[in-house]
């Protein structure tokens, strides 16, 4: 009897491939190690420098509003130097923030138009020039803008604060005493034209970031210019104009020398924007630092922290905008 043919076992697997050795070119080179240690090292600078002033405005600003000074928010006078001194930052906080409204507010839609005219209507050779002149005008120095603005834009603006007052001084808001214009009313003008080239700029770039298909698209189904700016550019380039915004905020909080130049300050909060006096934070510190005391110094520096707080506040915000849209904060890889 013959037996059952036996089953043959099945053949052995193929040996795994040896694993990749390293390839010597991929190993960490000496200028990589530098060139790591140096961007670490700058950024941690950065951060170490950001912290030490931080710090250094923290402990003197506590030296001046510890004690009889808790009314710091509050005060309508600055007398920080003498045998009782008082000293508030009530009138500073709302010149700031009133010329830094008016100066966002002329200078963002003519920011934008410029933008919008630069990438989307001008000629190639024109829009080069306009580029070029705009990125001239944000190196143009603050007390340059200063001297301009207290010699040439002061006494220029009589004939528009009439106006105002013949048509809108029944609101209050800009009755006209026939007095010199250095109010709040102009610093906003002033720092508008000084912000203007920083937010036409960034609104430049973002607006030629805008994706071609759907402009194309839009003009393949009948749509005007207009309507193709209006449906697919400023749709895709809001957050942009609002980050760009944000950072003339910036720049429009902290000027200094172009403020001190044309404003009259005092410590009122005048009903009319068009009435002389006010302040802002910046050119307070820069008129009274040489002539204070220690605690007039320690003073002007709890209002100088103000300042930063609300500066970091307003760049830390636009970075968040930037970053909600990856084609704008460079991390689309």
């Amino acid at each position: 009897m013959n037996s059952a043919p036996s089953i043959s076992s099945a053949p052995p697997p193929p040996p795994a491939p040896p694993a990749a050795s390293p390839v010597s070119g991929s190993a960490v080179r000496p200028g990589d190690r530098i060139f790591l240690g140096l961007s670490r090292g700058s950024g941690i600078a950065l951060l170490v420098i950001m912290a030490a002033i931080a710090a250094f405005l923290t402990v003197r600003s506590v030296i001046a509003v510890s004690g009889d000074h808790a009314n710091f928010l509050t005060y309508f006078e600055w007398t920080a130097s003498g045998t009782e001194p008082k000293f508030g930052i009530a009138v500073l906080a709302f010149g700031t923030v009133v010329s830094s409204v008016i100066a966002m507010a002329v200078a963002v839609p003519v920011a934008v138009g410029i933008a919008l005219f630069i990438s989307h209507y001008a000629p190639r050779k024109l829009a080069s020039l306009l580029g070029y002149v705009v990125d001239l005008l944000a190196a143009v120095p603050s007390i340059i803008y200063g001297l301009w603005g207290a010699l040439f834009l002061v006494p220029h603006l009589t004939g528009l604060y009439s106006w105002l007052d013949d048509y809108l001084g029944w609101t209050g808001i800009f009755s006209y005493a026939d007095e010199a214009p250095r109010s709040l009313f102009t610093v906003g003008i002033l720092l508008a034209i000084m912000i203007l080239p920083i937010v036409t700029s960034v609104s430049r770039e973002v607006f030629l970031q805008a994706p071609k298909m759907h402009e194309e698209a839009a003009l393949a189904l009948g749509a005007t210019r207009w309507e193709v700016i209006r449906m697919s550019v400023l749709p895709f380039g809001r957050s942009g104009v609002i980050s760009a915004s944000m950072l003339g905020l910036g720049r429009a909080l902290g000027e200094t020398m172009a403020v001190a130049t044309v404003l009259s300050p005092s410590f009122l909060i005048n009903t009319s924007l068009l009435d002389g006096g006010g302040g802002t934070f910046a050119q307070n510190i820069a008129s009274k630092f040489s002539e204070a005391d220690e605690f007039g110094q320690d003073a002007l520096i709890a209002s100088g922290l103000v300042l930063f707080v609300i500066t970091l506040l307003v760049n830390g915000a636009a970075r968040l905008i930037i970053a909600r849209r990856k084609e704008y904060s460079g991390a689309n890889a």
